[in-house]
């Protein structure tokens, strides 16, 4: 029988790359539609991020280094050092509780100490991206792994609140890391999965604007807690992420493109309401699929199994190490810059603000960039956001609000080249292995951002270790990288390995000959 097949495909390849060309066309077409109920799809999905923001970001205010003030004034002064003056003489500026600096007595440990949370957070997001990244592709799906990562990261974030010391709480900021490490990735594949290539671009601005906003949330809910406990910040931002889990998972769909890929070509023949609303549309497109074997219950092996068909092409890992090797030097000065607003020495509440305003104008570059090449485009914002950083660097102090604009422009590019990348990678690689890949991506990302709260710490002191290292960083990785990296603008998506090996050859081959 094996055999059979084998000489089946073997004589008729033409006919098979007819009918996988028929596949990609006819998915496109039922895709097709826009209108209000994918739209509310999108936006429920969407909102994740939301969530995935307050989280990545919430330390910018809970691990603070807090303002204090002389108590004594015959033994101290505002230019003193706190840590070589009497607990006596000095006292915090609001209740010692304020954030975890204040109320652990951490405003004297070394930088490691205080640079430990956010780095747990970032090595739990690394973690959980390798063992939870194909989970997506294989057994659980798309939304079923949405849903479990943020309701999980909710939680943890709601029993973050009974920390007694700064070692519990980085264990759980660590948890807190691994159930969020694969939000971004699933919301972004699903949104893309669940529209045709007209459209992909546009949902995942939704996407950064949902993201956006969450950002921009936090100096709002900090602000009218200033006096209050860091604790309270987690309640009110893990709390209405635990009931968004509940409402996506009744009302969200799962990716028909994932569904297709499994074999359950009926439930994927429902959603897919441009294809089997019309005549005979829905035979038309079982016919264009590529038979699968039947389902065999998952081992723990299988469940890693994109990973292995990812490797098995000497292609897909080349591209796969020069796009995290590019992720490393972007998602560094992404991360990095909004956590060290506090080193800018302003208002940390207008500093936060500023920064996530510059998301906006960044979500709207980003639109306008779909009819660009996607390499120039990531390319020139990534040395762009390189030279604003080492700017920051020869400021001098004098100039903070010179200083604190070169922080946005930065940040504003490193915003549009993140928001295209992230982009770019859903078009390189085909279904089977789409949301393995962005994991993987996002593990790279993650992996810069170990280092960052070290590096910020260290910063206090000297802007090279934080924005030197931080623009030297993205210059590098980015100029090294794209030169090995195809042009994927206009192409539709593949589902199969075969498929994106046979897309990409063909296109190399209509390149030469328009050479010629």
């Amino acid at each position: 029988m094996e055999d059979s097949v084998q000489t089946s495909s073997k004589s008729n390849p033409a006919e098979q790359e007819k009918m996988v060309l028929s596949s990609d066309e006819m998915i496109e077409k039922s895709l097709g539609r826009f209108g209000w109920m994918e739209f509310m799809q999108c936006i429920l999905v969407a909102l994740a991020m939301f969530f995935d923001a307050q989280q990545s970001f919430i330390t910018i205010y809970t691990d603070d280094y807090p303002t204090w003030h002389c108590t004594n004034l015959t033994t101290c002064s505002t230019s003193s050092d706190i840590c070589k003056l009497p607990k006596s003489s000095w006292s915090w500026n609001g209740p010692s509780s304020k954030t975890i600096i204040s109320q652990w007595g951490l405003e004297c440990s070394s930088n490691f100490i205080t640079g430990l949370p956010q780095s747990s957070f970032f090595i739990g997001c690394l973690l959980g991206s390798f063992l939870l990244a194909s989970l997506a592709d294989t057994s659980l799906g798309r939304k079923n792994m949405l849903i479990l990562s943020c309701l999980s990261m909710s939680i943890t974030s709601t029993t973050i609140i009974f920390s007694t010391n700064v070692w519990i709480y980085s264990a759980l900021k660590f948890l807190i890391g691994f159930w969020r490490s694969s939000i971004g990735t699933c919301v972004l594949v699903l949104l893309t999965e669940k529209v045709s290539t007209e459209w992909r671009f546009t949902v995942g601005i939704v996407e950064y604007f949902c993201f956006t906003l969450g950002y921009m949330s936090l100096p709002g809910i900090a602000y009218v807690n200033r006096n209050s406990s860091w604790k309270t910040l987690y309640v009110w931002t893990s709390i209405p992420a635990i009931v968004y889990s509940i409402i996506a998972y009744i009302f969200v769909t799962e990716s028909p493109r994932w569904l297709l890929m499994q074999g359950r070509e009926q439930e994927a023949m429902t959603m897919l309401k441009g294809v089997s609303s019309a005549e005979n549309g829905a035979n038309n497109l079982n016919a264009s699929l590529p038979k699968e074997p039947a389902k065999q219950k998952a081992s723990v092996f299988q469940l890693y199994s994109s990973i292995a068909e990812l490797f098995g092409k000497s292609w897909a890992l080349k591209r796969m190490v020069a796009v995290m090797v590019l992720g490393l030097g972007i998602g560094m000065v992404y991360f990095g810059m909004p956590l060290a607003v506090g080193n800018l020495g302003f208002n940390i509440y207008l500093a936060v603000v500023f920064n996530a305003l510059m998301e906006i104008p960044s979500c709207i570059a980003t639109y306008f960039l779909e009819n660009y090449k996607r390499r120039p485009s990531i390319l020139a914002f990534s040395i762009g956001s390189g030279v604003c950083c080492v700017m920051c660097v020869v400021i001098s102090n004098g100039l903070k609000g010179v200083k604190v604009g070169l922080a946005m422009a930065s940040f504003f590019s490193a915003c549009t080249a993140y928001n295209v990348f992230l982009i770019y990678i859903i078009e390189l690689f085909p279904t089977c292995v789409r949301n393995t890949t962005t994991s993987l991506v996002r593990q790279a990302i993650v992996f810069g951002c170990i280092f960052s709260p070290f590096l910020i710490s260290a910063g206090r002191k000297n802007d090279l270790f934080s924005y030197g290292v931080f623009g030297i960083v993205i210059i590098t990785c980015s100029s090294f990288t794209l030169v090995f990296l195809p042009e994927t603008k206009g192409i539709a998506l593949c589902d199969t390995m075969d498929q994106q090996e046979k897309k990409e050859t063909s296109m190399c081959e209509m390149g030469n000959k328009v050479n010629l």
